[in-house]
């Protein structure tokens, strides 16, 4: 089977033929969660940032990258369709490495954590790098992308793109309804880093980590911390201060002045 074939829009990938050589990176993208800390109206990843949905402007920082061939959008269960129309009626810019043909949609899960392991089952034999990437954080820079990528082909089993934590940090036992919580100690803040995506992840270990650690509760918001749990190293590589996540109202007033400011310099 062809690489076109295993990438027609729409359509999940199946397997290539025995002995395929595992060289492409692929993008992940779950994007079936509603995001109700943005309030009530349509799920997070479809919400307008400049006019245009969260969603496509993640697919868009993924497909500006160098290395990535395939863009895998996990979308609610069900809309699978409505999301390929709002991707097709979205092309991609024609400067991007990834066409149109290369952008795919399936159905996710009830969790995160069904919704990625159901992405990572639509890719062909031949994808060996896989990035799992958060919609709702839409303004990734392609040079971070890029900087995952090759951390992972340099034989990093996973990678993560982190910021150094600014504030003071501190433990505290939690309390419901308000009520004052006692201090129970404060990190070294040295060693604490706010964790951003994409993750990337060496394709054979993110899968063992999905079939081996089972969903518990509303399942596992972090790969990284899957593969941590398989007893691999996981590394670290500078994010970037616009990979930050839109999750409350104030995000996005921010998103949209980096939109203008982009538009400014031509980006």
């Amino acid at each position: 089977m062809s690489d076109d074939q295993a990438a027609r829009p729409g359509t999940a990938p199946g397997p290539a033929v025995a002995g395929t050589t595992r060289t492409r990176t692929a993008a992940v993208i779950p994007a079936a969660g509603r995001g109700v800390r943005l309030g009530p109206g349509a799920p997070k990843a479809l919400r307008a940032l400049g006019g245009t949905p969260m969603l496509v402007h993640a697919v868009r920082a993924m497909a500006r990258a160098r290395d990535v061939t395939l863009v895998v959008v996990v979308a609610p269960p069900d809309d699978a369709a409505g999301v390929r129309h709002l991707l097709d009626a979205h092309p991609l810019p024609a400067s991007a490495p990834v066409g149109a043909a290369d952008v795919v949609v399936v159905p996710g899960g009830p969790t995160r954590q069904d919704s990625v392991r159901l992405g990572l089952a639509a890719l062909p034999e031949d994808v060996g790098v896989v990035l799992v990437h958060d919609a709702a954080r839409p303004l990734v820079p392609a040079d971070t992308v890029d900087a995952v990528i090759a951390a992972v082909r340099a034989g990093a089993p996973a990678v993560v793109p982190a910021l150094p934590v600014p504030d003071t940090v501190k433990q505290v036992e939690p309390r419901g309804g308000g009520e004052p919580e006692p201090v129970t100690g404060t990190p070294d803040r040295s060693r604490l880093r706010a964790v951003q995506t994409p993750q990337g992840f060496d394709r054979a270990v993110l899968a063992e980590a999905h079939e081996r650690i089972a969903c518990e509760g509303e399942g596992a918001t972090d790969d990284a911390g899957l593969v941590e749990r398989l007893g691999k190293p996981v590394v670290v590589v500078p994010g970037h201060e616009e990979a930050f996540k839109i999750t409350r109202p104030l995000d996005l007033v921010l998103a949209e002045a980096v939109l203008r400011r982009r538009a400014k310099d031509g980006y």
